[in-house]
């Protein structure tokens, strides 16, 4: 049998295998944090990004970049309401401020607004038709139930948006159709994330 050591002495270990880090990583933890700073109070205010950016070293300035990128990218969502729809155009303006292939960059935020103008467009529609169908199918299914119970075979007014398992099956259906949008714009996001 082996001999036990206590939490100190694994932790101690396993700081010895890690090792020292480097000056990169240093910087990372020193200025990644103030990235995703500017960022936020880039989408929050109208900061000018380019100069905030300007007042660090050249040394920061690609880790602050690199922060504000990746926090203005997880703040491009589907456009369910206007206020996601103003976060969206903010960060991609912000991310156009920022990033140099600008001809890249066009060509992913065209092939990107068609999905989100697709999704407000379209997709607003058929989840208005889905839920009018579940709604209707819930109804039928309820009415039946009571019919088999009672005997009788008479309309009653039950509202099924009340009830738990229709709105569960509600989200799910709606979680479904989002996905496809999602999934395509998480790929954009990627490829935007790559372009320099």
């Amino acid at each position: 049998m082996g001999e036990i050591k206590t939490a100190a002495e694994i932790a101690r270990e396993k700081l010895e295998k890690i090792g020292e880090p480097t000056e990169e990583e240093r910087l990372k933890w020193k200025y990644g944090p103030e990235g995703e700073k500017l960022a936020a109070l880039y989408l929050r205010e109208n900061i000018n990004l380019e100069n905030e950016i300007g007042k660090f070293d050249a040394k920061a300035r690609q880790i602050i970049v690199d922060g504000i990128n990746d926090i203005l990218l997880r703040n491009i969502t589907l456009p369910r309401n206007e206020t996601a729809q103003k976060i969206n155009a903010k960060s991609i303006d912000g991310l156009k401020a920022l990033k140099k292939d600008k001809a890249a960059l066009e060509n992913i935020f065209t092939k990107m607004q068609q999905i989100l103008n697709h999704y407000v467009q379209e997709g607003a529609k058929q989840k208005k038709e889905a839920y009018a169908a579940l709604k209707a199918e819930y109804e039928d299914k309820i009415q039946e139930a009571i019919r088999k119970q009672t005997g009788v075979n008479a309309r009653m007014n039950i509202d099924v948006e009340k009830q738990p398992q229709f709105q569960e099956d509600w989200q799910q259906l709606q979680a479904q159709m989002e996905a496809q949008y999602t999934r395509a714009l998480d790929e954009y996001k990627k490829e935007l994330a790559a372009i320099k």
